[in-house]
Order: C-alpha cells, then sequence, then structure tokens
C-alpha cells in the first residue's frame, strides 16, 4: 500500500471525537479505526500490537541493533467535532495549478483567502467535497508512522532500536492521553506526527484551561419586575464585556495568548457560558484566570448574591517548561531536517497536542508536522509531497538516534 492509499483509506473512516460524551473513547466508531490499523499492524510485522481499554493502538517494532534509545511515535486517530468527517470524499489534484478550488459550487478555497496555496503549485494536493473536513489531522500522521514502518520492515539492513508506536483517540477534545500508559510504552522519548507544515518543530504550546460561568438569575414577570429581575443572559453579556476585547483569537497570533468564548446558552432565569483560557506565557496565562475571578467578584458584589458561579480548571501546560532539559530530542530533528535541506523553524503551538501532556507525565515528546494545512474545517487539504517528506524525515531522525 503507497503512502496515498493508505491516507485515502483512513480519511474515509469516520472518527469524529464528541466534546460531550464521558466515555472513553469518546464515540464507539473510534473503534472502527483502531481495529483496522490493529490489522494493519500485525500484517506488516509488528509485535505485542493491542488495543487497549480507551481505545489505544499500541505496538513494537522490534530493533535489531542495541545499546540505542528506545522512541517513540504517536498520533491520533479522531477527527474534529468542529464539522462531521462522515462520508469523506477525497479529491486528489495532481500538479496544482495555483488558482482557486472549487470544492462544490457553493465552496471555494480561494487562493487570497489562503495565500498558503501559491507555494503548492506544482504539488499534489487532497481537498475534501466541501460538505466535511478532510482528517489529514490526523490520519496524515498515521499513514506517515505505517508507511516509515513498512519501509523499516521492507528493509532489515536498516539499523534501528526497538521503536514503539501508539495511536490515540480523542485527542481532539482533550483527552487522548487520559489512558495512556506511559511506562508500559516503555520509551525514553517519544514524537507526536500531528499536523501543520512539515519545516515545523512544536517543542512549546499553550498553558491552557477551561472556564465555566452558570448564572442563575432571577425570573420576574417583566410587567411588575422593576427592583426584583435579574436578567442572567444580560448578566453574562456584562461579564464577557469586563475582560479585554483585544485579548480574544480573532486579534491574536504568535505567542499572543487569548480569552475565547465557546458557548453560550441563556435566558431570563439562567445562562450556560464557556471559555478557553490560553497563554504561552505561565505569568500572563495565571493574570488572565486572575482576571475571570475579578470579574466574578465585583458582579457578584454589584448585586449582593454570587449570581455568577464560575469554576475554572487547568487543561495542559507549555512542555517547553519541561523539553528544555532534553533538547537532545529536538536537536535530533534539527539535524535530520537539514540533512534533507529543510531550514528547520520552532512554531509556538496554538493549541496542544497529546505530546504537551505526555511530556508532563514523563515521557519527552515535541511535535512534527505532517503537511496538513486548514484543519478542522472544509477547507482542509494535505500536500502528498510533504507527507512523503514526513516519512522521510522519520528515516533521518532513526539514522540521528542510531548514530548518536
Amino acid at each position: 500500500m503507497t503512502l496515498l492509499e493508505r491516507f485515502l483509506k483512513y480519511v474515509q473512516i469516520d472518527s469524529t471525537s464528541d466534546h460531550d460524551s464521558v466515555s472513553a473513547p469518546s464515540t464507539e466508531i473510534q473503534w472502527n479505526i483502531a481495529r483496522v490499523l490493529e490489522e494493519e499492524m500485525n500484517e506488516m510485522g509488528f509485535q505485542d500490537v493491542y488495543v487497549a481499554d480507551g481505545c489505544i493502538v499500541y505496538g513494537t517494532i522490534p530493533g535489531n541493533v542495541e545499546g540505542v534509545p528506545t522512541y517513540g511515535l504517536i498520533a491520533h486517530m479522531d477527527t474534529s467535532p468542529d464539522l462531521t468527517g462522515k462520508d469523506v470524499k477525497p479529491r486528489v489534484i495532481e500538479g496544482y495549478d495555483g488558482k482557486d478550488i472549487v470544492l462544490n459550487p457553493d465552496v471555494i478555497t480561494s487562493v487570497e483567502k489562503f495565500p498558503v496555496l501559491k507555494d503548492k503549485v506544482g504539488k499534489t494536493l487532497i481537498v475534501t467535497d466541501g460538505n466535511t473536513l478532510l482528517g489529514a489531522d490526523d490520519k496524515a500522521g498515521i499513514a506517515i508512522i505505517l508507511d516509515f514502518a513498512q519501509y523499516l520492515f521492507e528493509n532489515p539492513s536498516v539499523k534501528h532500536g526497538t521503536i514503539k508506536v501508539a495511536f490515540t483517540p480523542d485527542e481532539e477534545v482533550g483527552r487522548g492521553t487520559d489512558n495512556f500508559d506511559v511506562e508500559k510504552f516503555g520509551c525514553d522519548f517519544a514524537y507526536t506526527v500531528d499536523g501543520g507544515e512539515i519545516d515545523k518543530i512544536g517543542y512549546e504550546n499553550f498553558n491552557a484551561a477551561s472556564a465555566v460561568l452558570d448564572i442563575q438569575g432571577v425570573g420576574v414577570h417583566p410587567g411588575s419586575s422593576k427592583h426584583k429581575m435579574v436578567n442572567a443572559a444580560l448578566v453574562g453579556m456584562k461579564f464577557n464585556s469586563l475582560l479585554n476585547e483585544f485579548d480574544r483569537p480573532e486579534y491574536t497570533e504568535g505567542f499572543e495568548g487569548f480569552n475565547h468564548l465557546t458557548d453560550i446558552k441563556g435566558d431570563v432565569d439562567h445562562c450556560h457560558m464557556e471559555y478557553i483560557i490560553r497563554n504561552h506565557n505561565a505569568v500572563k496565562f495565571a493574570h488572565q484566570k486572575e482576571q475571570f475571578r475579578l470579574a466574578t467578584q465585583f458582579i457578584n458584589h454589584q448585586y449582593g448574591y454570587d449570581v455568577i458561579h464560575l469554576e475554572i480548571k487547568d487543561t495542559y501546560a507549555n512542555m517547553l517548561e519541561i523539553l528544555k532539559d532534553h533538547m537532545n530530542v529536538v536537536e535530533y530533528i534539527e539535524k535530520a531536517m537539514v540533512s534533507l535541506g529543510i531550514a528547520p523553524k520552532s512554531e509556538a503551538i496554538r493549541g496542544g497536542t497529546d505530546g504537551a501532556r505526555l511530556t508532563y507525565d514523563g515521557l519527552p515528546c515535541p511535535n512534527l508536522g505532517t503537511g496538513g494545512y486548514n484543519c478542522h474545517g472544509r477547507y482542509e487539504f494535505a500536500v502528498l509531497e510533504e507527507m512523503q517528506l514526513g516519512v522521510e524525515l522519520l528515516k533521518k531522525i532513526n539514522e540521528m538516534v542510531v548514530s548518536k
């Protein structure tokens, strides 16, 4: 099976996760791709292949040299619930001509809106039909890892130590490593292969928290409500107005953090609001959380009772705080890229990865790109040549590890 064939096969298996589910995995359909990968890994020659409770697929590529580190390769099987991953109809565009891409009569991927397309002229692109996401995040990562594994099995003279592989569920809903057995995985370090430009190295990410507000109003008939009614929906609007308007995703980039209102439901009697809070800088991150607390205190004091109940929970932390003491793991990537003629660029990930949580669980785990773009939406596309380069990068990283 070629890299392209693998990728096209995987994206057509619906594996959308669910933010609201409390099960593991969050959706039963994720077992379908897990079983497909389990079968393929067994056929390839992986050892100790199994699907653990929680729907994590594990397997081992046995080493043929001793005295080198054991490392892992990780990708996630689920796709974002931001848009459906059911009935994905991928289309392959060979020799892209640099023009707008008509996904369907109503949906066009324009070069003006997505200028990164200017750099893809002549490449082979895989796009959607405009009705679903593609699923390159992160099925491109799965395809790259298994294509690299196939190379090792077909070329037994290539030296390598023991390599562990894992495919996780629910990364898109922040639960990809909830049941990950780091100790049993048994690696000195690992890499997530999870989206983005192929020349990017991700070893720092957001500090992240969620903020949930439950606002209890006082519902009274509007005709006799003077000095009695407390409109919960309006209290929610007031709360949001106390946060810095320009600390929102649409005004930020790079190392700038944000507060993002992701959900609001309410009426006079009750209002429910959900935010995500993000910042690379731990001090600024703490300040943002304090803003939420102060706004809550101010409004509660104004109304004379706890009209707002606020709950803030930390979700994940910036893996740079750990990886700064394990930069040899990043150096393997940098040297591998240089040897392939790639100018490596470090990326401040404006999000999180399974690798961030695994790093804090004791497994240093920076991220590699896959050649996927515009993830989580109908304009998502992947570049085949960059995926192929991703396989070559894994080969070079392996060389660096063996020769260390």
